[in-house]
């Protein structure tokens, strides 16, 4: 099974640094279209329209898009650092968005690199970085006796519990990878003698 695993980030994220007087913002948010990213560099804007540069970048699976902005600063300095720091986090379905007021003190082109480098990096280290995987989910009623066994059989296979529900049996559901689903539901199904129902999700993406 090819590894179709991705990283990309919980929720929205913020932080904020000082470099000679210039205050650096970067802010990063889950995208999945250009449209929701440029809406977010909207948003940004709209919020900061004091502040001389609004840089960007953004990487979107969809179409494998990949997208900077310098937004006025020389060029390479502002925008490709920003991609920069989010391909070297590994992350994607992400844009980031690092709004600078000037502070009147001229930082050079080497001196704004290692500023955007840094506010980009503080904005991904504030983020929560979820892994989102290929799952499917394997459901199925099995009577008390064998729920103990059942629970380890999940997870020597690498099976999570999504849920359990007692009533006059137990009702599981397992998540688990796609493509490595087999072993377990041979387990059960000898687990139970073949007399409990073992259903199978679509595959489906998910954090895991």
């Amino acid at each position: 099974m090819a590894d179709q695993s991705y990283k990309t980030i919980e929720s929205r994220a913020e932080a904020e640094l000082i470099e000679k007087k210039s205050r650096f913002i970067g802010q990063i948010a889950p995208v999945k279209t250009e449209q929701e990213a440029l809406a977010f560099l909207e948003e940004v804007r709209a919020a900061h329209r004091m502040a001389r540069h609004n840089v960007y970048a953004y990487v979107l699976r969809e179409g494998g898009r990949v997208r900077y902005s310098d937004d006025g600063e020389p060029q390479k300095t502002a925008g490709l650092p920003t991609l920069e720091a989010l391909m070297h986090a590994g992350l994607v379905d992400v844009v980031l968005v690092t709004t600078r007021y000037f502070g009147g003190v001229l930082l050079g082109t080497g001196g704004l690199v290692r500023a955007y480098t840094a506010a980009a990096q503080a904005a991904v280290a504030a983020a929560t970085v979820k892994t989102i995987s290929r799952c499917v989910d394997i459901e199925t009623t099995i009577p008390y006796a064998l729920y103990d066994q059942a629970i380890r059989i999940a997870d020597a296979s690498g099976a999570n519990v999504e849920r359990s529900e007692f009533s006059d049996e137990v009702s599981l559901a397992f998540r688990m990878l796609d493509g490595t689903q087999a072993p377990l539901i041979e387990k059960l199904a000898e687990l139970s003698r073949g007399q409990s129902p073992i259903e199978v999700s679509t595959p489906f993406d998910a954090a895991f």
